[in-house]
């Protein structure tokens, strides 16, 4: 299993390239202000901070129990990791966006459904490159 130092690790790099992603193409995508794109991106980031830790501790101990092994993720695992970490996380979000940037609940769903399909690409690949630039210890 990964240590404490390294979940945060995961997590900060994780959020600090997902927070400048979000300022770019929310601003670039929907037309709105970098500046509450950036809000979005900020509040966005310390509520999947606590989430990813959260989540991947609890989705680590899941596989160990059922695998006996955390370090036994396959195609389908990290697929099955990447959705169900960003479905859950749109439900957390879509308050977030909706007060934020002060829209519709359903224009926030538009958002914030076109956000987690980009999320879905981009936690698989961070989390495929993350595991390959440190792999977990012996």
């Amino acid at each position: 299993m990964r240590s404490t130092p390294d979940r945060i690790r995961h997590t900060i790099s994780f959020e600090i390239l997902a927070i400048l992603m979000v300022v770019l193409l929310g601003n670039r995508l929907f037309g709105m202000p970098a500046m509450n794109m950036g809000a979005v991106g900020i509040a966005s980031s310390v509520v999947a901070m606590i989430w990813n830790y959260l989540y991947n501790l609890g989705f680590d101990h899941a596989l160990l129990r059922l695998t006996e092994s955390s370090r036994k993720k396959g195609f389908g695992v990290r697929v099955l990791h990447a959705v169900l970490f960003e479905f859950l996380l749109t439900v957390l979000l879509l308050p977030v966006i909706v007060i934020i940037l002060g829209v519709s609940l359903r224009e926030a769903l538009v958002i914030d459904l076109s956000l987690t399909v980009f999320f879905l690409v981009y936690t698989f690949t961070f989390n495929l490159v993350y595991d390959r630039i440190f792999p977990i210890p012996e």
